[in-house]
């Protein structure tokens, strides 16, 4: 009886975590619809090849600017390109560019905040005042200025968006961590002669990037946000490729005459950011402990 005890064998820890957050958010409905859209966008965007009826660079001057129809669902912008097909294909940029920027900025925050956290002290001061000069500068402003530095396109704006993030990834880590270095465990970890590589990897990291992940999914919609901002004035994605707020950008001369141009790629952008503010929330709630049922 001892050894058929012995020998069940336990779910690991972290798939038994991921399940309590996934069913603490299926109690949120908001959350779950924020999620459903946001997974819809993202299937719909990896099929665009596929379901776009149009091919969304094929320029047709004489079907310029026509309104929604059973040709052109979402009508035609300026050079008689299909909206929609743009649309489903600008998801890929917006989309992706808010993932990835996100991503870098909490990888290298992870870093920075990571050595704050640890050792405290002169390094914390130091690590803190610099951050401190960074984040004196309004966050768009910081990021307009990178992105004019770097140059326009995908990647110069995702390395632009991910180097604002960044700052304020680390002092959310750092704080976190100061709060988990209190806790017996460490002590114990400490005794027994662990690695600092090892002490901030498997037991400061785990037990304080949950605040990060919250802040992160909301992050999203930020930099799908900035990214867009910045391809409308110029320095982000460029025209002719179909990022969200370069349609935007490239139409808004256009708002009197052919409003639907302006429209849908505005509200692509207000539902995928409300989606992922949805889904952030839901997610607070399922890592709050305090809400646990």
């Amino acid at each position: 009886m001892s050894n058929m005890t012995g020998n069940k064998k336990k779910a690991p820890k972290s798939s038994s975590n991921g399940m309590r957050i996934l069913k603490q958010m299926s109690y949120n409905r908001l959350a779950m619809l924020g999620a459903f859209i946001l997974l819809i966008e993202v299937v719909l965007a990896l099929l665009a090849p596929v379901i776009a009826p149009h091919n969304y660079a094929s320029i047709d001057i004489a079907v310029a600017m026509q309104g929604p129809s059973l040709t052109y669902p979402l009508g035609t912008d300026d050079m008689g390109r299909d909206i929609l097909s743009r649309l489903l294909y600008g998801a890929r940029y917006s989309i992706g560019m808010g993932i990835l920027a996100v991503s870098f900025g909490m990888f290298f925050g992870c870093i920075v905040g990571s050595i704050a956290g640890f050792y405290g002290g002169k390094v914390d001061n130091i690590i803190m005042r610099i951050l401190d000069v960074i984040q004196s500068l309004p966050s768009m402003v910081l990021v307009i200025v990178l992105s004019a530095v770097l140059g326009a396109g995908f990647f110069n704006t995702i390395l632009a968006l991910s180097i604002g993030g960044i700052p304020a990834n680390a002092r959310l880590l750092r704080a976190q961590m100061f709060k988990v270095r209190e806790n017996e465990y460490m002590e114990a970890a400490v005794s027994i002669n662990c690695s600092k590589i090892r002490i901030i990897v498997k037991h400061l990291l785990p037990n304080s990037i949950s605040p990060m992940i919250v802040s992160a999914t909301m992050g999203v919609a930020s930099m799908i946000v900035a990214a867009a901002g910045l391809s409308f004035l110029g320095l982000g994605v460029q025209p002719p490729a179909p990022e969200w707020g370069a349609m935007l950008s490239s139409s808004r001369q256009f708002i009197r005459t052919s409003p639907h141009m302006v429209i849908f790629p505005g509200l692509a952008i207000g539902i995928t950011v409300l989606a992922l503010n949805l889904m952030g929330d839901g997610l607070r709630d399922a890592l709050d402990p305090k809400l646990k049922r």
